[in-house]
């Protein structure tokens, strides 16, 4: 439910909150969630000041080819990959997630 207050990056926040382990999503997806397909650029911002990264896995978002972001907030590209394979992810090579296998099917709400 959205609420009359909630910011641009809360509803990103809740839609990656959404993601389930073992699977990814794209900017362009969480942005379409969240209210605007445009908002792909937004997303990147909001998950870089991510500011629960326990609660909100902003590791578990990539571009729309499957690779990880160099700067990825919380310890670099290495940490972000270090996180999914955690989570079950596999990569085809140490920057590309599996998309076919590992993007996740987004419920449209």
């Amino acid at each position: 439910m959205e609420k009359d207050n909630e910011t641009v990056f809360d509803k990103i926040y809740n839609v990656v909150k959404k993601i389930p382990k073992g699977y990814v999503a794209t900017y362009g997806q969480v942005a379409s969630i969240a209210g605007n397909k445009r908002w792909a650029r937004v997303v990147g911002y909001a998950l870089h000041v991510n500011p629960d990264p326990e609660h909100i896995p902003c590791y578990r978002v990539v571009n729309r080819e499957g690779r990880i972001s160099e700067a990825f907030a919380f310890g670099g590209g290495n940490r972000q990959v270090e996180l999914l394979k955690a989570d079950g992810v596999e990569f085809v090579d140490d920057e590309h997630v599996d998309m076919e296998k590992y993007q996740w099917d987004m419920p449209w709400y």
